[in-house]
């Protein structure tokens, strides 16, 4: 997803490159100053908020937040006599977060040796994400991991067929499916339910969490496990696949235009760290 995961340029699974004569290093890291607002509260007060926090991109990760020091609450951090290493950024001190009475350890980090070339990183703390109780951008709390600028999602109209089938029988047919195209990801189809017959469809226990779109439901179509999903409250910016349902086409036969389509590179979603550790009350808050 976005610059560095999933299939994003500086992801090891990266599916375009660079056009340079010389092979580009194996990791490349990338920062930058997003120029948002950013904050952090820990046990219902703030104890960060900058207008100058850099983003870190690293392979294989979603973006961190590092905040300057002098827009983090002195008192919050407590030393917590870890170090560890980085393998590009060097030593790493981790902290302990305290406000009021409530302590956790190893829920702030900072680069303490980093090399000339990472100078921007600098007297610069980030905090582990489930750790504390919410990351904003000014007013709205950003859910999942700090968000990606060069995250995009586009969804366009089509009047190309799309047809479902699981051996003999049509679960879905339509002439007026939706594609959603996001960063990292192969292209999804997405039907509207009065062109599928929603008989097939098992809802199963479990639910995962996009930041961008919303909570997601999963089905099982007779023996097909988690064959399909959909976002029945999708977020406004992707309010037109909210409720639709897209189908996976190593578990069913999905067919654009009679052409089968098949399982693609990025076509399946990595599971990745604790950031992602939300249960779903506090998702729908």
């Amino acid at each position: 997803m976005g610059l560095s995961w999933q299939q994003g340029p500086l992801s090891a699974g990266a599916i375009g490159r660079f056009l340079t004569p010389q092979a580009l290093p194996e990791r490349l890291l990338f920062a930058e100053r997003p120029r948002r607002r950013m904050r952090v509260k820990f046990n219902g007060t703030w104890i960060a908020d900058s207008e100058n926090v850099v983003l870190l991109h690293e392979p294989g990760r979603y973006p961190v937040a590092y905040f300057p020091r002098e827009d983090v609450d002195a008192h919050a951090l407590v030393a917590g006599g870890r170090t560890t290493h980085h393998k590009d950024l060097g030593d790493t001190t981790w902290y302990t977060v305290k406000n009021g009475e409530r302590t956790t350890e190893r829920a702030a980090w900072e680069f303490t040796a980093l090399p000339r070339h990472a100078a921007e990183l600098q007297g610069r703390i980030a905090f582990a994400w489930r750790a504390m109780d919410a990351f904003y951008e000014e007013d709205e709390r950003i859910l999942g991991h700090a968000a990606d600028p060069y995250h995009r999602i586009d969804i366009r109209n089509t009047t190309r067929t799309l047809e479902v089938r699981l051996g003999d029988g049509v679960i879905a047919c339509s002439e007026r499916p939706v594609v959603l195209y996001e960063s990292g990801f192969a292209p999804r189809w997405y039907v509207p339910r009065t062109d599928i017959d929603e008989t097939r469809l098992h809802p199963v226990e479990g639910q995962t969490f996009c930041p961008y779109k919303g909570l997601c439901d999963y089905y099982d179509i007779d023996g097909a496990h988690r064959a399909a999903w959909s976002y029945r409250s999708a977020y406004a910016e992707v309010g037109r696949i909210d409720g639709m349902v897209s189908f996976e086409p190593d578990q069913v036969e999905v067919l654009l235009d009679g052409k089968r389509l098949e399982l693609e590179p990025g076509q399946k979603v990595i599971a990745h760290g604790v950031d992602r550790g939300l249960d779903v009350d506090e998702v729908t808050k």
